[in-house]
């Protein structure tokens, strides 16, 4: 792959693991093309950090669930960067906290307009794109843990993670002829200014759940993003890797580990 085709999008990259993976991917040599929802300032920063590693970088505004707003943006990302992406990392998501008899419609449908339909809108695009420019590459959708367990209070964001990860092995089926992989990566309980906001005992809390006996960070994440887009992965498309140090596999069992 020629340097010049290292160009990585990111939907979501303005903070948190969408942050982490843009940088990342910038240190490793990808020019950056990420995608933000008015968080300007932010975005403003994290091209800044790109830029200073030695790599382009273009943020632009976009609500991934909408097509005109997800065609407008790639449609800026190949005219700033004169070709089609050979990586997207699907990441931009939300959430809402509520019981499943309590859950509002409009909260539904933001929910899952962000997570799914804005990767099936993002993952189509860039697919279109890298065909059309004869591309070999890379679709990595960012999953959760609870692909594999649900979680209480959060019925859309299950909903929405769960079919992210059928909609990644249908994808891979469908775009491996034409040298597309796809895979999930599916982040277990990571420590964010997020999550610290919203209980400040998060890291010790996940900690004692986790056989690693710790929380993950994004840069956990972020590392294996990196990986999944690299030679080392040529052969791997159409699975799931958890990033949760082993909370998830974990099973009730009474006699200690």
């Amino acid at each position: 792959m020629s340097d010049t085709a290292r160009l990585a999008v990111v939907t979501g990259a303005s903070r948190g693991i969408g942050r982490e993976i843009a940088l990342t991917l910038a240190r490793d040599g990808w020019d950056v093309g990420f995608s933000h929802l008015n968080d300007a300032v932010e975005a403003k920063g994290v091209s800044g950090e790109i830029m200073a590693l030695g790599r382009r970088a273009l943020g632009v505004s976009c609500d991934v669930g909408v097509k005109a707003e997800v065609d407008a943006f790639y449609r800026e990302v190949v005219r700033m960067f004169g070709c089609a992406p050979t990586l997207l990392v699907n990441n931009a998501g939300t959430q809402t906290w509520a019981p499943l008899l309590e859950l509002k419609e409009e909260d539904w449908d933001r929910v899952i307009r962000t997570n799914l339909k804005g990767c099936f809108l993002n993952t189509q695009r860039a697919g279109q794109l890298m065909v059309e420019h004869g591309t070999r590459g890379v679709i990595i959708n960012i999953g959760s843990g609870c692909n594999k367990v649900p979680f209480p209070r959060l019925v859309d964001y299950t909903a929405s993670k769960g079919g992210i990860e059928q909609f990644t092995k249908v994808a891979a089926l469908e775009l491996g002829p034409h040298g597309i992989r796809v895979n999930c990566v599916a982040p277990g309980a990571i420590e964010l200014e997020r999550t610290r906001q919203e209980a400040p005992d998060y890291a010790e809390t996940w900690a004692k759940v986790a056989p690693l006996k710790r929380v993950g960070q994004p840069a956990d994440v972020a590392k294996v993003v990196k990986f999944l887009a690299g030679a080392d992965a040529d052969f791997v498309t159409g699975q799931t890797i958890y990033v949760d140090g082993g909370a998830f596999s974990m099973p009730s069992w009474p006699y200690g580990y």
